[in-house]
């Protein structure tokens, strides 16, 4: 089953898929969307193509996902998934309060699976339960019930991935904290700036602070953020529109279509035109 909800004038939105069979969706195509998803695969692990790369998505664990990403599931009927947008339910603005801004969305630098032990899948549930109830009761304080149940579901989820993810620092950990800020401004700035140190500038630290503090933690090293965020979108670009190589070098803010081509076969074993290749045998292959 799918609940919607929808708020009127401000354009707000609110799903609440529930193991429904035809829930497959490919957000890429469609930017007007713009809906963040919790994804939990209450079953077996799975397969889900992401961004058109196979991976495994655990058994019982939940997955954020972002509105430009595409994916679907090997199993839909065994996923349950709450999707809202920006103006149902702004993270950015109300980050002091859930602090997943550039953690679990907008930046976050590796796909998170976040485990959910079997105490906390009573937790999950109950939690929908209350959902699928108050996505029923049609009255003045829906809306705002609503809003913090799914601020609480955000504030559940950061908390384990947390404790999976960051080795279990304390959420205010200036740190962590500063990561976030990191991957947050990368997420903003990616497509005009390629270089690190506009981004120590932005957050007043040197370079090799932020390449410390990085290890420290084992995340990916910062310049390799970058990089990795300039060809999830490159892939993006030419898996589901045809721009050319050019086009996409110059939307990502390569001047050069020859150094982009370089920068593309360095990251991913390829160049922009034998990527476009495979993927176009691929296709013809499958039809």
């Amino acid at each position: 089953m799918t609940a919607h909800f929808s708020e009127t004038p401000a354009n707000g939105r609110l799903n609440l898929i529930v193991k429904e069979e035809e829930s497959e969706k490919m957000f890429f195509r469609d930017r007007r969307e713009s809906l963040l998803t919790i994804a939990w695969n209450t079953g077996p692990a799975q397969r889900i193509i992401l961004d058109e790369a196979n991976l495994t998505f655990p058994a019982h664990s939940i997955l954020p996902l972002m509105f430009n990403q595409s994916f679907r599931f090997e199993r839909p009927g065994d996923v349950i998934a709450w999707q809202f947008n920006r103006e149902f339910y702004c993270i950015l603005t109300h980050d002091q309060e859930v602090s997943c801004v550039g953690f679990l969305f907008y930046g976050s630098s590796e796909t998170m699976f976040i485990t959910l032990d079997p105490p906390e899948q009573r937790k999950f549930k109950w939690l929908l339960l209350v959902f699928l109830d108050e996505m029923s009761t049609r009255d003045t304080l829906q809306v705002e019930m609503l809003r913090l149940l799914l601020k609480r579901l955000i504030v559940k989820v950061t908390r384990l991935a947390r404790q999976q993810y960051a080795h279990g620092n304390n959420p205010q950990n200036k740190r962590i904290e500063l990561i976030r800020g990191y991957n947050l401004l990368v997420e903003n700035h990616y497509r005009r700036q390629h270089q690190v140190q506009f981004y120590a500038r932005q957050l007043n630290r040197s370079t090799k602070t932020l390449s410390n503090l990085f290890a420290i933690h084992h995340h990916k090293s910062p310049r390799q953020i970058i990089h990795d965020r300039l060809m999830r979108e490159a892939k993006r670009l030419f898996y589901y529109t045809d721009k050319s190589a050019k086009e996409v070098a110059h939307e990502i803010g390569f001047e050069s279509p020859a150094h982009f081509s370089r920068f593309f076969k360095k990251q991913g074993g390829l160049t922009p035109t034998a990527f476009k290749k495979n993927r176009a045998d691929t296709l013809q292959g499958n039809n």
